[in-house]
């Protein structure tokens, strides 16, 4: 068992998850709301061995550095590679620390707002319309930067409105395009299709100005990532210069609030992955870690 588990935000467990955490501690402190600086977080994790952060809140150098109480980190959001991770991975390696994330737990929620929200805004069921007609995607040449689990699954709910799709990812997907899934390097892909969805790790950017200039106009950029795949002043000269759009959640939209205010910026201010099934894979995901890593530590 731990001696003290702390979360320090609100990591998004059900109540059974939350519940569950005092068979591994003998202390348990769950925090729901974001602390606002290091000196914060390090007053909150005080003397736990056990720290659970979700995507809002970064464990740095000087944190991990200040807690030398700490053993395990476990992560209640997506951890696919060091770079994107808002643990800084090497330091707590470096201390013995072990970090464990969690992926594929909010996939659903995320196809189910790209494809809710592109259909309100091409049939203008909503307070915009696309194009001047209500229209459907089929035939519409769509393009995914970023086919994996999230994006493959965006494709294939899209193929089935009858979208053409293309893709552009850091590997070629042969399964993918058995299915009739193109790939494309990133320009010609850009200067092909209609409308973009960009489904990619946090702190990824591939969108500048060239990128925008060979996209166009009259186009729909769609993103669930978290935070900006775009440079912000880019996307904001190609929404002012043009008849476009961009769609967000709650979690495309993280560290660029401004762009609610632009013209043809529509934002829901829900995170699409984090229905009650999300957090139910989630919960059993966090759990399953903590159980593992007690389990090899014996």
């Amino acid at each position: 068992m731990f001696k003290k588990i702390v979360a320090i935000d609100n990591v998004g467990l059900n109540k059974w998850g939350e519940n569950e955490l005092q068979n591994y501690s003998k202390e348990v402190k769950l925090y729901y709301d974001t602390p606002q600086d290091n000196s914060e977080i390090i007053k909150r994790i005080e003397d736990a061995d056990c720290v659970l952060v979700s995507y809002t809140t970064n464990i740095d150098k000087e944190v991990i550095e200040n807690c030398p109480s700490i053993k395990y980190i476990g992560m209640c959001c997506s951890l696919y590679d060091e770079k994107s991770a808002n643990v800084d991975i090497p330091c707590a390696k470096e201390k013995g620390i072990t970090v464990l994330g969690i992926k594929d737990y909010g996939d659903e929620g995320v196809v189910a707002y790209t494809v809710s929200e592109l259909l309100r805004l091409m049939h203008g069921f909503g307070q915009s319309q696309w194009k001047a007609r209500p229209s459907e995607l089929t035939n519409e040449k769509v393009g995914i930067i970023g086919l994996g689990t999230t994006g493959y699954m965006v494709a294939k709910a899209l193929q089935a409105f009858g979208a053409d799709i293309y893709y552009y990812s850091r590997t070629r997907k042969p399964n993918a395009e058995a299915e009739d899934m193109k790939y494309l390097p990133l320009h010609d892909l850009l200067k092909t299709v209609s409308i973009l969805s960009t489904n990619l790790n946090k702190n990824t950017v591939l969108l500048y100005e060239d990128e925008f200039k060979a996209f166009g106009h009259g186009k729909i950029l769609i993103n669930t990532t978290l935070g900006p795949t775009f440079s912000v002043e880019a996307l904001k000269n190609w929404l002012n210069n043009g008849d476009n759009y961009y769609l967000s959640d709650g979690a495309g939209i993280m560290n660029c609030g401004e762009l609610r205010e632009l013209k043809n910026v529509i934002v829901v201010d829900k995170v699409s992955g984090s229905s009650y099934q999300c957090t139910e894979r989630l919960s059993k995901k966090v759990l399953d870690n903590i159980k593992n890593y007690l389990s090899n530590s014996l």
